[in-house]
């Protein structure tokens, strides 16, 4: 039996979007409700900045017509039943958000160091509109491309590159801070520490660019004739300083070097993030493969040696609270096997942190080869055959999704997200603290709709609500955000009413209290 075989036969068993119960009487004691465990799995999607290639749709957009597009993302991702946005807030040492440390990017107004009008501030806004929706809000940065040649203007006096050109050397088409350079390190972590600090994120995420990705030049070889050769990194300037401050016999090569200042790099942003707010997340998103070899028949780009980006050491090490992998290949394509790179980095994960892997959702309307949407559907399933309740993945990109390439949005809806789910918790950062209780659930409307406040004991608030209901013999699931404080229970999409409902209470961590479990007459 192939692997879609298995999936195919398995595949009601492997996450059900509706869960049967006993049916229960009228009056029947609210203790006698059993509902049934919640769904868990992360389901997230990338909205790229970055030239415009989600959002927004292109630069200089009023306020109202920038909220309008992303009210419009936002409230796809809540009837798709996804439960995060990963939202590019600087592409290229630029903010889509009020900085003191780097300009405004010309991907949101146009122009480079130009305020939004009225002190209108895109990341509090996204914040704000993504929590009430009961969706997470993960500030994805860049940490060190400088410059993007989709932004043809003139960079502005604020800007790294302007200020201390020596930190930003170009290379290509690009600018790119020298993460040898300790300067531009500490730069880029303090860019993302004012961001955990002044807004209500619930994670940083980069994705898989650090040393860049290497380009070739044709170059004179000795004899007269030229051919195409890798282009050296310009990082002389901080080798030099490396090489004068450490004796010989103690010195890295300059390849172990280099992934030293990005191990370093990420190993201590995730300690000061905690310090600064323990519950925001770290999250990294590298490029697929290791090294070609892991596992055994896989092959490709090799970012160990070409990125310098180690992420199966911090995967090891418990340095980031998830990796998400981007698995940009086909389940059947054995030299990058989705479920066979998908197996090897689960392996990897000694410190069991949230392992959600990228899925190129994207090539359904790219090139070809183009993915069918049952690919998507697939790879879905096999994550959740890996992790079970753990399980999680992001799509690539929004575009995708607003765009529905090949019904992708009604395959998801039919199948695999047919109910919500809770994203899993992140216990590990939750120390000694208490889960939250089971909250106070009253009916506040007797006629109609039934309505019902929640609240929980003193000044406690949760970061989110899980309403679980049952119409006729069938639970479903759904979030909703933390400032809630009351809900109307509807009928499901048959019309069906609900006869009970079970309200449950999430914290910062994404820890799930004690139902409340509420007959319904």
């Amino acid at each position: 039996m192939t692997f879609r075989q298995l999936l195919a036969a398995t595949r009601p068993l492997l996450f059900v979007a509706a869960v049967l119960a006993p049916t229960l009487s009228h009056g029947q004691d609210d203790a006698a409700i059993t509902p049934p465990p919640v769904p868990r799995e992360f389901r997230a999607v990338w909205v790229a900045t970055v030239a415009n290639i989600d959002w927004p749709s292109k630069p200089g957009l009023s306020n109202d017509e920038l909220k309008a597009e992303l009210t419009g993302i936002l409230d796809l991702c809540v009837k798709l039943k996804l439960n995060a946005v990963v939202l590019q807030v600087r592409p290229a040492c630029d903010a889509l958000y009020a900085s003191e440390l780097e300009p405004w990017s010309a991907f949101l107004t146009g122009k480079q160091g130009q305020a939004p009008a009225d002190g209108f501030d895109p990341l509090t806004w996204a914040c704000e509109q993504a929590h009430a929706r009961g969706l997470e809000l993960h500030a994805w940065f860049n940490p060190y491309r400088a410059t993007h040649p989709a932004d043809k203007g003139p960079l502005d006096t604020s800007h790294i590159a302007v200020r201390r050109p020596e930190l930003a050397p170009q290379y290509g088409v690009y600018r790119w801070l020298d993460p040898g350079a300790k300067e531009a390190s500490e730069h880029s972590m303090d860019v993302m520490l004012d961001v955990v600090r002044r807004y209500d994120v619930d994670a940083v995420h980069f994705d898989d660019y650090f040393y860049p990705y290497p380009i070739s030049d044709a170059l004179e070889d000795g004899t007269g004739e030229k051919k195409q050769v890798e282009v050296p990194f310009p990082d002389d300037a901080s080798w030099k300083v490396y090489c004068d401050e450490t004796p010989e016999d103690e010195r890295m090569t300059r390849e172990d070097w280099r992934r030293d200042n990005v191990n370093r790099f990420i190993r201590d942003l995730g300690v000061e993030i905690h310090k600064v707010k323990p519950h925001v997340r770290l999250g990294v998103s590298p490029f697929g493969i290791w090294r070609p070899g892991h596992p055994e028949g896989i092959q490709g780009f090799d970012q160990y040696a070409k990125l310098y980006a180690d992420a199966k050491l911090w995967l090891n090490e418990g340095w980031v609270d998830y990796l998400s992998p981007q698995l940009y290949w086909a389940i059947d394509q054995k030299p990058q096997s989705f479920t066979a790179l998908l197996a090897w980095w689960a392996s990897e994960n000694t410190h069991n942190r949230n392992l959600w892997p990228g899925l190129y959702t994207s090539r359904l309307g790219g090139d070809a080869p183009k993915y069918p949407a049952q690919e998507i559907v697939d790879q879905i399933l096999a994550t959740r055959e890996q992790s079970g309740d753990e399980a999680g993945h992001i799509h690539f990109s929004m575009k995708a999704l607003v765009k529905n390439w090949l019904g992708i949005n009604d395959k998801l809806k039919e199948t695999v997200y047919a109910d919500g789910a809770l994203p899993p918790d992140s216990d590990w950062l939750a120390g000694d603290k208490e889960r939250p209780a089971a909250p106070s659930v009253e009916r506040v409307e007797e006629e109609g709709t039934p309505q019902f406040a929640l609240s929980l004991d003193g000044d406690a608030k949760p970061s989110r609500w899980v309403l679980q209901k049952r119409c006729g013999d069938d639970w479903t699931t759904g979030v909703f955000g933390g400032q809630i404080e009351t809900i109307r229970v509807r009928p499901n999409a048959d019309g069906v009413a609900a006869d009970a409902i079970a309200v449950s209470a999430v914290d910062e961590f994404g820890r799930l209290g004690e139902p409340t479990v509420v007959a319904i007459d």
